[in-house]
């Protein structure tokens, strides 16, 4: 696996703390703004921009219901990067004896 294939903007936009707890309440339930701001204790507008990103980067998506949007995880999203990091685990894995020479 070479490091062009994982997928380190998806990492990096996770490795936020709200962030990654957005996503951990999402995987649990589809949820609106007012939901995740009562769960988190975040502001509705930092809320709101965290989940911008998370929608610009596919790994969440909406449902309009009235007058409220309700925010799902995509699975495919989230199991393409576990396969990565699963793919980086077994070639780790593999490589436990190699070492390179020293000059």
């Amino acid at each position: 696996m070479e490091t062009d294939a994982l997928d380190l903007a998806t990492l990096k936009l996770l490795a936020d703390p709200l962030r990654a707890q957005i996503v951990v309440l999402l995987a649990r339930e589809s949820l609106c703004v007012c939901h995740i701001v009562e769960e988190t204790g975040a502001q509705q507008t930092n809320v709101s921009n965290h989940l911008r990103a998370l929608r610009r980067a596919r790994l969440v998506e909406t449902e309009p219901s009235g007058r409220y949007v309700y925010y799902r995880l995509r699975t495919e999203a989230i199991e393409a990067l576990a396969a990565q990091l699963g793919e980086l685990a077994g070639l780790a894995a593999r490589s436990t004896d190699q070492k390179r020479p020293c000059p």
